[in-house]
C-alpha cells in the first residue's frame, strides 16, 4: 500500500519534473444541448415556485375573460417584459409550476422561456438581489443545472430505483426539493465532481492520517469507548500493523496518536496548507488507505461502507459551500456527538413505546476524532468554515440494525420521479399490494409516532428532513418503521425545563441547540411537513389518484391517533401544538439571497423567517383535549 501524495516540506528544493505530455481537457459528456434545456426547465420551474413560496417574488393571478381563475400566473420582469407560467396552489401556500408553460410575454407576444441564468438576468432587481451575490448565484445555479443534466444522463427507471439497495440509490437523487441551489458545492472543480458528487457513483478507498493527541481527542460510548475498540472494528489487523509501521520509521510512538479517514480532496484542497506545520513536525502523518470501498451519500461528505456493510458509516469535514452552509465538521458538537447519541438511545431504549412498538432506529454517531486548529481555534472571530477543517464521526452501520427482508430508502427517494414520469412511491405502493390510501396510512404510522414520542414525550426533536428521515420498508415494500440519523447537527430539545431533561448530561446540555416551544415544533413542521410532504401531497394526488387534502387528513388522523393513546399528555400537546392554525413560514432560499450571500461569518447561518403560512393539519383536537 502506498501513502497518498505530501508536498515536501523540508528545506531541499526538490528535483525537476520530468516533461509530460499535455493532460486532456476534460468536458462532461452529459452536456449535450438536450439535456441541457431539459434540467433548465425544471430548474427554472422550481426557481419560481420556491421563490413565490417565501414571497421573494409575489406572481399575479391572470383571470380568464369572465374573470374565473385559470392557474395562468404573471410575473413581471425587470426590462418590462413578463414571466407567464401555469401553477397550482397547495398545502402551507406552496406553489407547483408546470414547466412546461413558462413563457416570456413581451411587445412581440408570448414566447417559449426556460433559462433560469437568464431569468436571474431579467429578474435580479425584482428579487432584490445585489451584484456581489447576483455573481455568485450564477456560478451556483450554473453548477445545479450541470449535476442535474448528469443525473439525466444516467437516469433509471422507477422499476430498477425499487430493486437498488440503499447506498446505491443514494446515487440517484436529485437533492433538496426546496433549496435551488442544492448543487452548487462551491469549491468543487467539474473533475472533482465527476470524482465525488453522488451521482458520479464511484466508490472510493479512503486514506488515513494519524493525527498526535496534542491535536486530537476521542470520544466514544458503548463498544466503542475506546478508540482501540473502534479500530478493532473498522480496521483488520494488517492494516492497523501498516499503520503503526510508518509512525514507527519516524520514530514516533503509536500510543500518541489517533487514526482517522480523510476525504483526499480535503487533503489536498485543504489540510496540507493549513496544516503545514503540523504535518511538518510529524504532528499529523498521511497513511495509506484501509482498502475498504465506501460510496458517497447524499450528504457529499458522509461515505458509507459497501465492502463491509457492518463496519460504521464515516461522516468526514468538506471545506465547500452546498445549500445553506460549508460542509465542515464543527468542533464542539462533534466532540459531544457520541454524548448526545448515548443520551438519546437511552430515553429510547427505556421507552417500551419507542423500542418495542415503533421499534424506531436511531443511527447514532458513536464515535468521533476532532482535530483542532492551533491558531483558528483560538479566534472566535474568524469565520466558521476554518473552526471545521479536520475530524472524522463514526455512524451505526443501518445493515445490522434491519430485520430479515427489510430494506431501507431515504424518505427523499419517494419524490424521486423516473424519465418516464413514474414516482418510486407509484411504483412501490403497487408492489406492496395494498391500496393507495391504506399504504400512505402505513408510511405516515411508520414515520410519526415515534418522532411525536420524542416532541410530546421527552421535547426533543430530530430533523425529519428527506436524508435524514428514512422509511424501512418489509419484504412486500410496505413501510414499517423509521430510521433517524443526524444527531450531531440536528438534534434540538425545548428551552422550557421538562422532568424528562433531568438525565441528560452536561455535557450534553451545553451543545444541544434549544428552542422555545412554538419553534420546537418547527423542526416537524418544516423538515418534514413542508419539506418534504408537501412535494408528496401533488406527487400521490397524480400518481396514486389520492386527493391532497385526503393525504392531509390522514396525516393529521395520525396526529390525532397519538394524542388519543396518550392522553397523559394532554399539556404537552397544547404546549407543542402542532395543529395551530397558522405556522412561521421558514424560506431556506431567503438566507442565500437576502440575509447572508456568500459574506463569510464566524456562526453558521440559519434558515430566513418570513410571515406565516396556514397549516393545513389545524382542526379538531383530540378527545378530550
Amino acid at each position: 500500500m502506498s501513502t497518498f501524495p505530501v508536498h515536501d516540506l523540508s528545506d531541499s528544493a526538490p528535483p525537476p519534473a520530468p516533461p509530460r505530455a499535455p493532460t486532456p481537457l476534460y468536458a462532461p459528456p452529459e452536456l449535450t444541448p438536450e439535456r441541457w434545456a431539459s434540467a433548465s426547465r425544471r430548474l427554472l420551474a422550481k426557481l419560481v415556485g420556491e421563490f413565490a413560496y417565501e414571497e421573494i417574488i409575489e406572481p399575479e393571478p391572470e383571470p380568464g375573460p369572465d374573470g374565473a381563475e385559470t392557474g395562468r400566473h404573471t410575473l413581471a420582469l425587470d426590462d418590462g417584459s413578463a414571466l407567464v407560467f401555469r401553477a397550482r396552489r397547495g398545502a402551507y401556500g406552496s406553489w407547483r409550476v408546470d414547466p412546461g408553460s413558462l413563457r416570456r410575454r413581451e411587445p412581440d407576444g408570448e414566447h417559449p422561456f426556460t433559462d433560469p441564468l437568464r431569468f436571474l438576468m431579467l429578474a435580479h432587481r425584482t428579487i432584490g438581489i445585489d451584484g456581489d451575490t447576483l455573481g455568485h448565484l450564477i456560478r451556483e445555479l450554473t453548477t445545479t443545472v450541470a449535476a442535474d443534466a448528469a443525473l439525466d444522463h444516467t437516469a433509471a427507471s422507477a422499476a430498477h430505483l425499487a430493486d437498488l439497495g440503499y447506498a446505491e440509490l443514494e446515487g440517484h437523487q436529485t437533492g433538496h426539493p426546496w433549496i435551488v441551489l442544492n448543487k452548487g458545492r462551491v469549491g468543487f472543480s467539474a473533475t472533482d465532481t465527476a470524482r465525488w458528487a453522488p451521482e458520479a457513483r464511484t466508490p472510493a478507498a479512503l486514506p488515513w492520517i494519524a493525527v498526535s493527541t496534542r491535536l486530537a481527542a476521542y470520544r466514544g460510548t458503548g463498544a466503542v469507548g475506546a478508540p482501540d475498540q473502534l479500530y478493532a472494528i473498522e480496521l483488520d489487523e494488517p492494516v492497523r500493523a501498516a499503520f503503526d509501521s510508518v509512525l514507527r520509521e519516524r520514530g514516533l510512538d503509536p500510543a500518541d496518536y489517533l487514526y482517522l479517514p480523510v476525504h483526499p480532496w480535503q487533503w489536498d484542497e485543504v489540510l496540507v496548507q493549513l496544516y503545514a506545520p503540523a504535518i511538518a513536525e510529524g504532528a499529523v502523518v498521511p497513511l495509506p488507505t484501509d482498502g475498504d470501498l465506501r460510496l458517497p451519500q447524499q450528504s457529499i461528505r458522509t461515505f458509507l461502507n459497501i465492502d463491509r456493510p457492518e463496519r460504521h458509516t464515516v461522516k468526514l469535514p468538506l471545506s465547500i459551500l452546498n445549500t445553506l452552509v460549508w460542509r465542515g465538521l464543527p468542533t464542539r458538537r462533534t466532540l459531544a456527538a457520541p454524548a448526545v447519541t448515548a443520551w438519546v438511545l437511552g430515553l429510547r431504549d427505556g421507552d417500551a413505546f419507542l423500542r418495542d412498538e415503533t421499534r424506531v432506529v436511531l443511527q447514532g454517531e458513536v464515535a468521533s476524532v476532532t482535530v483542532e486548529h492551533p491558531l483558528y481555534d483560538r479566534l472566535p472571530e474568524a469565520p466558521y468554515q476554518y473552526k471545521e477543517l479536520l475530524g472524522a464521526i463514526w455512524r451505526q452501520p443501518l445493515a445490522t440494525s434491519l430485520a430479515p427482508g427489510e430494506r431501507a430508502r431515504t424518505l427523499a427517494a419517494l419524490l424521486h420521479t423516473d424519465p418516464g414520469g413514474r414516482a418510486l412511491t407509484a411504483e412501490l405502493a403497487e408492489r406492496s399490494g395494498l391500496a393507495p390510501e391504506q399504504w400512505l396510512r402505513r408510511l405516515f404510522h411508520a414515520m410519526l409516532p415515534p418522532l411525536l414520542h420524542f416532541l410530546y414525550r421527552y421535547g426533543t426533536v430530530f430533523s425529519p428532513h428527506g436524508e435524514n428521515a428514512i422509511v424501512v420498508f418489509d419484504a412486500q415494500d410496505v413501510p414499517v418503521r423509521l430510521a433517524i440519523k443526524d444527531f450531531v447537527d440536528d438534534v434540538n430539545v425545548s428551552s422550557v425545563p421538562l422532568p424528562e431533561h433531568a438525565s441528560m448530561p452536561s455535557e450534553v446540555e451545553d451543545v444541544l441547540l434549544t428552542e422555545a416551544p412554538g419553534f420546537l415544533t418547527q423542526f416537524i413542521h418544516s423538515g418534514l411537513f413542508v419539506g418534504v410532504y408537501r412535494y408528496l401531497a401533488p406527487l400521490c394526488e397524480e400518481q396514486l389518484g389520492v386527493p391532497e387534502d385526503e393525504f392531509w387528513s390522514l396525516v393529521r388522523a395520525e396526529i390525532l391517533h397519538y394524542q388519543a393513546r396518550f392522553p397523559e399528555l394532554k399539556d404537552r400537546f397544547e404546549i407543542f401544538d402542532l395543529l395551530t392554525p397558522r405556522i412561521a413560514r421558514l424560506c431556506l432560499n431567503r438566507n442565500r439571497l437576502h440575509l447572508d450571500g456568500y459574506r463569510d461569518r464566524a456562526e453558521r447561518p440559519h434558515a430566513a423567517v418570513h410571515g406565516s403560512v396556514p397549516n393545513p393539519l389545524a382542526g379538531r383536537r383530540a378527545p378530550g383535549a
